[in-house]
């Protein structure tokens, strides 16, 4: 089989409230770009719970060529919404396997440490890009040596501007 390239695997929930937790919006459009820039990303998953009221942010994904992995969520008594990406983000990976060079995984999720451990043991983690270098599982730190970037830094290049977004739309 013929590998395609370097395959993005994103935990949507980890990477959006990280980055929110800073201050910023994160530009998935923007990312989208970045990850095939930095990265040569060829294919990039984005694992998220599916909501029905957010139907026009998932069309936006899938145009930004994000392949979008849904996870049925549950809605909790206090009206905060459940769905938890991680085994279908493992499962996919695994699956994949044989289809990218590299993977990059994006979380600060330590429950992913036994797929990452199992990709940087198999030589196939190009990297661990964490979106909060001041809040992420502990358990990650043996692969921050050589393997692991940082997104606080990049709020200037993936910032979401509605300015940007309002000019871009009148160019349409």
């Amino acid at each position: 089989m013929v590998c395609s390239g370097n395959y993005a695997f994103i935990d949507s929930q980890n990477v959006n409230l990280a980055i929110l937790d800073q201050g910023w919006k994160l530009d998935f459009g923007r990312f989208r770009v970045h990850l095939a820039d930095k990265y040569h990303v060829t294919k990039a998953l984005l694992f998220i719970g599916y909501v029905s009221r957010n139907k026009k942010l998932y069309a936006y994904l899938q145009k930004q060529k994000y392949v979008l992995i849904f996870k049925p969520t549950l809605g909790l008594p206090e009206g905060k919404v459940k769905g938890n990406v991680d085994s279908e983000l493992v499962l996919h990976a695994m699956i994949e396997y044989q289809n990218y060079n590299k993977a990059i995984i994006v979380t600060g999720d330590g429950d992913f440490y036994c797929l990452v451990d199992y990709l940087y043991r198999n030589n196939k983690l190009e990297r661990l890009l964490v979106p909060n270098v001041r809040k992420y599982s502990k358990l990650l730190i043996p692969f921050a040596a050589n393997k692991i970037d940082f997104m606080n830094n990049l709020k200037d290049k993936l910032e979401y501007r509605a300015e940007q977004k309002e000019r871009q739309l009148h160019k349409d």
